[in-house]
Formats: C-alpha cells, structure tokens, sequence
C-alpha cells in the first residue's frame, strides 16, 4: 500500500522526528552531527524483538544505538529511512522489495535476486541494503484445527469452494498490501464473506479458536503456532516470496561510522536462524519479556 497522500505523510515523518530525535538525543541534519545510530521499528512484535537485536549488535561494537520501538507501519518507517528521520530499518525482503518497486515482482524469486534488485532499487534514495540473514518469516494463513479437520485444509487452495461464506481477520492494512488479501485474491481466487480487523496477532489466534473468524494471518514465526490448536495452511501457489530478515541502512550513517558498523550489523544477520527468531518470538509473546531483554539474553548466551 503506497502513502495516502503528502499531508498524511509528511505530519507523521515531523511526529516520527521529533520522537528520535527525544529518544536518541541526536538531530536530523548532517551525518557528521549524528551522536547515535536511530533504529526505528515497525508496529509489530517480532519487528520490534529484530530492532533491538540489531542495536544491541552495535552496542557491542561499541557503537551508539537507540531503538524507537512501533513508530508506525511501512508507510511511515521507509519514507523516514529514506528522509533521514531515521537510520536503520530491520526489513523482510520480499515485502521491502514489493514496497520499494510494486512492479518488482518479489514472488518465486531466490533471496540473492531479491536483494540484488532491493539494492538496485534503494541505493539511488540514500538506502544501502546489508547481508540478509538465514531467519525468514512470511506472511502465513491460520484456521482452527478443528476447522481444518472438520473441512480437511491442508492447504490455502483448499479454501476456495469455502471463501465466500468464511470471515477473514488480519492487520487493518491488510486489504490494500498486495501479499494479503490482494495476493490471496489474484493467486488463488479468493474473495471471503467478510473481513475482520484485528488489533493484534493474538487477537487474530483468539478469534479463530473462538469462532469469530475462519480464516487469519499469522506469521509464520508466530510462536502461538506450536502451542495454541491452530493450523497454518500451506501456501501451495508460492504467493509469498522469500522474506529474509535484512537491514537497511541509511547510506551516509554508514560512511559516518564506517566499515565497523556494517561487520557489525552483517555480524548479527550472519548468526540469526529461523529457529532463534521463533524462540526471540516465544519469549515476548507468550512469557511476557520485553524485547530489550530478550535481546539481552540472546547475545548473553553468545
């Protein structure tokens, strides 16, 4: 979903400014004025655990870092990147890539190729895109078990003779991103009898063991799925590219603080698995840590 217009916009870039700019005690203007590097992160969990992993990274680099922690959805946190409100954004490649170039065509694609054109893409607006990580997590679509057994779902083409009479719930985006309810339609023909907003990944696991909706998104890092009776179906049409963990970085802060910074960033993506986000995941989501200290523990088991 592209921004809906400049005055939307350009008030939430001067309202993200003014926030990094408090929290990390630096300012906009030239790479030489920045004291710290400002992550910022977007309004969801799992992004918020990622942002701080990195920045922790740095710290133990011995680089400055702060993290602004749900500053908002894509259509706010890339522009900043770019318009240096800003400096690190930890991102998935395929939803960066479908972003930063809707006709890029993200799906089907290997990692290497979607960084390569995420690069080709951002280096023009001030954006260098690092080494990606091993650790993926794609947009999934989750029934209750009980509903897959009752109707036989293994995979997201087995809901089309039911769509029409099923209820959907997801983010409140989630009818203008193109790998959601967009993609669900194009790629498998898709349409659902209603669709529902959901404040949050665990609102969305309580509706659908509580019958208020059929059908909702989940990641697929989502550490409710080993534990709560929710079944992921799977995406046998490859609606969803690759979305590696990768972060992206303002290309002059990177020249203000040099090659120390990159190993460092390139450091963290090179050890983060799959498995380590789920367990990252697990540990704010369901046992109530903050990220900053999951963060912790993680490079405290290093």
């Amino acid at each position: 979903m592209r921004p809906r217009g400049c005055t939307l916009l350009l008030t939430a870039l001067l309202v993200l400014s003014a926030v990094l700019t408090a929290c990390g005690g630096g300012t906009t203007a030239a790479p030489a004025s920045v004291t710290v590097i400002r992550f910022a992160a977007y309004d969801f969990t799992e992004n918020q655990i990622l942002a701080a992993v990195y920045a922790e990274g740095l710290r133990r680099a011995g680089l400055p870092a702060t993290v602004q922690q749900g500053v908002g959805t894509r259509e706010v946190v890339e522009p900043a990147l770019e318009q240096g409100v800003s400096d690190v954004v930890i991102d998935y490649l395929g939803t960066a890539l479908e972003f930063a170039q809707p006709s890029g065509s993200p799906g089907g694609r290997s990692a290497e190729d979607l960084r390569s054109a995420l690069a080709g893409t951002l280096t023009a607006r001030g954006v260098t895109v690092l080494d990606f990580s091993s650790a993926e997590d794609q947009n999934g679509f989750a029934v209750s078990a009980a509903f897959a057994t009752a109707h036989g779902l293994t995979r997201l083409s087995d809901l089309i003779p039911l769509a029409p009479g099923l209820a959907f719930g997801g983010p409140p985006e989630c009818p203008d991103r193109p790998l959601c309810l967009p993609g669900l339609q194009r790629a498998y023909g898709l349409v659902f009898g209603r669709v529902r907003a959901m404040s949050s990944r665990a609102a969305t696991v309580e509706a659908l063991v509580g019958g208020q909706i059929d059908v909702g998104l989940l990641e697929t890092t989502d550490a409710r799925l080993a534990s709560a009776p929710v079944t992921l179906l799977s995406d046998d049409r490859t609606l969803q590219p690759h979305e590696n963990v990768v972060p992206l970085v303002r290309s002059a802060v990177l020249r203000r603080w040099g090659q120390r910074m990159t190993a460092a960033l390139n450091g963290v993506s090179a050890r983060l698995t799959t498995a380590e986000l789920v367990r990252l995941n697990l540990a704010v989501e369901v046992d109530g840590v903050s990220p900053a200290r999951a963060a912790a523990r993680w490079w405290g088991g290093r």
